[in-house]
């Protein structure tokens, strides 16, 4: 049942099939609200949607999200803190999650307070991409290319704020390049300006990217990843093009909120765990150039604490605030 308009939607229910480690006590034995702080439709949404399909499917009950839409996240992040902790609301967020909170003069979570990791699902590494006009076949002839044109040269993201738009700040900054922003509504947006030439260079996420950089429309210098993506095997991360500490991803991660059960955390963890290994799940991934994580809540936790500082750092190095 879709109810767009409401941004409600219910994911079907099959049957459950045994689990080697069961639920804790009877959980869950109602539906289960998953709250995506995003529009329908976006990557944060999909991804809710496939993992939601798959946890109804297993535990047979609904796992259903809502789309609580606003304020770069900050909206349906907040109101998942005034949930009841008891497992039956998850939250699902990207990057925004730890981007926020230096963004924002204020968010309306503690994002170390206010919820419990539980896994981040995948990420998906940002790239450096260029319109093909562009005299630069590697991130070195780039970097030679810009510094000859001192503030001619613009890039493009899917918006202030955005990991990709930080991590052309952090490419900026890490370079001392005289380089303009120029922000769109989404990576999509983003691309497709790239495509037209209507800006050189681009940081965007890779989903929307992938069938224009294989179509040739515009091209891919490096990922933001620590390894190559399987889909662009091809195109080198920033250390394999001589530039360090450029990593940066859009992260799509699951949260309850504080004071959830623990047996819960580390039911969904497995659960979710389980799910990202599927063949069908990885074969998704790929397509939507998201690499497969599922790591634990401890590591979630360290992870959160890490991109908290770095990307603040880059947010006041670079003066970058939204009111």
């Amino acid at each position: 049942m879709w109810k767009i308009g409401g941004v409600l939607a219910v994911v079907a229910v099959l049957a459950a099939p045994a689990h080697a480690q069961g639920p804790p006590g009877n959980y869950p034995d109602k539906p289960v609200r998953v709250i995506v702080p995003f529009a329908p439709a976006g990557p944060t949404d999909v991804v809710a949607r496939l993992i939601a399909t798959k946890l109804s499917e297993r535990l047979g009950k609904q796992f259903y999200i809502e789309n609580v839409i606003g304020a770069g996240g900050n909206t349906g992040m907040g109101q998942a803190t005034r949930s009841t902790p008891d497992g039956y609301t998850i939250l699902f967020v990207s990057s925004s999650y730890v981007v926020n909170p230096s963004l924002y003069p204020k968010v309306p979570y503690d994002p170390f307070k206010d919820f419990a990791p539980v896994t981040v699902v995948g990420d998906a590494p940002n790239a450096l991409l260029v319109n093909p006009s562009v005299p630069a076949k590697t991130v070195g002839e780039l970097i030679a290319y810009i510094r000859a044109n001192p503030g001619k040269i613009s890039y493009g993201s899917a918006g202030t704020g955005t990991t990709p738009h930080l991590s052309g700040e952090l490419f900026r900054l890490t370079l001392d390049l005289d380089i303009v922003h120029v922000p769109f509504s989404g990576a999509g947006p983003a691309v497709q300006a790239l495509a037209g030439n209507h800006t050189p260079m681009a940081f965007t996420s890779l989903p929307p990217a992938i069938p224009l950089i294989q179509d040739g429309k515009v091209r891919a210098l490096a990922v933001s990843s620590a390894r190559r993506v399987a889909t662009l095997p091809k195109v080198p991360t920033f250390a394999e093009a001589g530039l360090k500490d450029q990593e940066a991803d859009t992260m799509q991660a699951v949260l309850v909120p504080a004071g959830t059960p623990q047996p819960i955390v580390d039911f969904l963890h497995r659960e979710i765990k389980e799910i990202v290994a599927l063949p069908d799940i990885n074969e998704r991934f790929a397509v939507l150039g998201l690499e497969p994580v599922a790591n634990t809540p401890e590591q979630f936790a360290a992870q959160i604490k890490i991109e908290i500082a770095k990307w603040g750092k880059v947010i006041n190095d670079a003066h970058i605030k939204i009111d």
